[in-house]
């Protein structure tokens, strides 16, 4: 009994918060680091998909390093990450400062270059396809020869085309992290630099972007992080040609796994994928200085 009130002391409620993280956590642990966790087993295993699995020690790991195609795919799945992350980057930026502004039509336009995210890849990928035929396409009906190419059929077209949709793709969905970004500076500064003197231009690249720089990381983050799992695009696109000029790492994954049954190698692969996209994930947040989420959430 307390002695002021006469009423027993009251206890301190425990926390709820690791209850309310465990659903979360069951199924990241069940959809997650269970199948990554059989994955990398399956990776010391020969396996054709149908018959037993049968344990042959680091004989899949030796048969994807020392394949030359792996080099090859790496180099391709790099040139993917970087030549659209280059694109998307600043178009995401100019696009999402666009879309910030208080105008009713910035709002219409904001719902308009959404579009593009709402579609499935499989559908985008024919659609182009489509498209950019030299003998029925678009070129084609409109007899416009610059159109006309075999745009999936030569080596720099068809990477340049992969780069081209992946980004036509994803650009609304950065341009709305950014979008948020720049509605959450202060319009302080804006008003301060008004007063200085200084224009929209100058406003842009002594104000916006700098005050973006853990915007910027967070994008990136799940721009390059998100390269590495492109499949299904350009599996309809090119089927990883002309010759291997777009075989990324995920369709060499696909191609042995699915094509040629060797599900060993596929893990490996699959291994090498996950440990590549951590890798990036925590070198951009080495470059982004200190916590880049800690950050996000003071804005807020």
């Amino acid at each position: 009994m307390s002695a002021l009130t006469g009423h027993p002391p009251r206890r301190e409620p425990r926390s709820i918060l690791p209850w309310l993280a465990t659903p979360a956590l069951v199924v990241f642990v069940g959809f997650a680091v269970i199948p990554l966790v059989g994955v990398f087993a399956l990776s010391f295993t020969t396996w054709d998909g149908i018959g037993a699995i049968h344990p042959s020690g680091l004989t899949s790991w030796r048969a994807v390093l020392t394949n030359p195609g792996l080099p090859h795919a790496l180099w391709v799945t790099f040139l993917v990450m970087a030549v659209s992350w280059a694109v998307q980057t600043p178009l995401s930026i100019l696009l999402g400062t666009f879309m910030a502004g208080r105008q009713r039509y910035r709002a219409v336009l904001g719902v308009v270059y959404f579009v593009p995210l709402m579609l499935s890849s499989a559908a985008i990928a024919i659609a182009y396809k489509a498209l950019l035929d030299p003998n029925f396409g678009l070129g084609a009906g409109l007899k416009i020869h610059a159109l006309s190419q075999d745009w999936l059929g030569r080596p720099g077209l068809a990477f340049g085309v992969v780069v081209f949709v992946v980004s036509w793709q994803f650009i609304p969905f950065h341009s709305l992290i950014y979008q948020g970004g720049v509605q959450q500076i202060p319009k302080s500064l804006y008003e301060a630099a008004q007063l200085d003197g200084a224009g929209r231009i100058r406003q842009f690249f002594s104000i916006t972007l700098p005050q973006l720089k853990y915007t910027v990381i967070t994008s990136s983050t799940l721009m390059v992080v998100g390269s590495l799992t492109f499949f299904d695009l350009i599996f309809i696109l090119t089927e990883g040609g002309p010759g291997d000029a777009t075989r990324v790492l995920a369709l060499d994954m696909y191609k042995r796994g699915f094509q040629a049954n060797l599900m060993g190698p596929a893990s490996a692969i699959a291994v090498i994928l996950v440990l590549v996209g951590l890798a990036l994930a925590l070198l951009l947040r080495r470059l982004g200085g200190r916590d880049a989420g800690a950050s996000q959430l003071e804005g807020v």
